[in-house]
Order: C-alpha cells, then sequence, then structure tokens
C-alpha cells in the first residue's frame, strides 16, 4: 500500500470514527492492521421500510484508491432486498462505477447507500437478479451496470 493512499485511509476512518452518520458504524475488529478491507455495520434509517434492520457492508480499496473507486458489497446473512441490490450483494449505484470522485469518501458512500435504502418503496430485487448472480463475475466493479431507472 502506497504512504498516499495509507495516509488518506486513515484519515477517513478517523473521521468515519468521529463523526459517523446516523446508523453507520466501522467495525473495527475486523480492520487489525490491514486498512485494505473494512466491514461497515449499518442500520437501516428510521421510518424506511429498512427501519430496525442490520446490514453489513464490505469496502476493499485497491492500490489506486481514492482515484478509483473501492469495491463496496453487502455481505453475511441479511442482504436488503431493494430494486438495487443484488441478492449476492451487489449494488447497483453509479458513484461505486463511472461517478465516482476522487472527493468521494468511505463515509459519502455509506450516506448513499442510506439514503438509496431509505428512497426504497418497495422490497423486491432487481428484475435481472436470478440471471446475475448466476452469470456475474465475483468482483461486482467488472460489471457494466445497466441502470433499470434510467430507461423510464
Amino acid at each position: 500500500m502506497s504512504g498516499a493512499m495509507q495516509k488518506r485511509l486513515q484519515k477517513e476512518l478517523m473521521a468515519i470514527q468521529k463523526d459517523s452518520p446516523p446508523g453507520v458504524k466501522v467495525n473495527f475488529n475486523n480492520i487489525h492492521n490491514n486498512l485494505t478491507q473494512w466491514i461497515i455495520d449499518l442500520d437501516g434509517a428510521r421510518e424506511s421500510l429498512y427501519d430496525g434492520e442490520h446490514f453489513q457492508l464490505q469496502f476493499t480499496f485497491s492500490p489506486q484508491y481514492p482515484f478509483e473507486s473501492p469495491e463496496v458489497t453487502f455481505i453475511g446473512p441479511n442482504i436488503p432486498v431493494h430494486p438495487h441490490v443484488y441478492s449476492n450483494g451487489h449494488i447497483c449505484l453509479s458513484i461505486l462505477t463511472d461517478d465516482w470522485s476522487p472527493a468521494l469518501s468511505v463515509q459519502s458512500v455509506c450516506l448513499s447507500i442510506v439514503s438509496m435504502l431509505s428512497s426504497c418503496r418497495d422490497k423486491k430485487r432487481p428484475p435481472d437478479n436470478a440471471l446475475y448472480v448466476r452469470t456475474c463475475s465475483k468482483n461486482p466493479k467488472k460489471t457494466r451496470w445497466f441502470f433499470h431507472d434510467d430507461s423510464v
């Protein structure tokens, strides 16, 4: 890991620890000395369809971070049922691919995911969930996403 990447990740870790968004908490049991993979505990926002539910996000940082987006997936036994979340934990969210900017951070990604979940009106999987899960790469960053919402 480069010194610049390590410095950036340490800064982000301190920032999210000091001022984490509501319902977002770094799981320090999984970070140890390896800053390249984080587990974030995420609670569903109050008064949303996910109120009272608990999720985990895994962030994996490549050596090109922050110039390249982290790989972010839901992990564990509770993957949210959502039109932009596949049953394998892959998340269809533009800031994780084409709309990534080095100005974004773990904190801003978490806020975007909480917002995405909070705005959900109907708990359902993406229309192509079964096919996608059967044929996709293990790394969601290798997916060429089709944003179903864009076709409306």
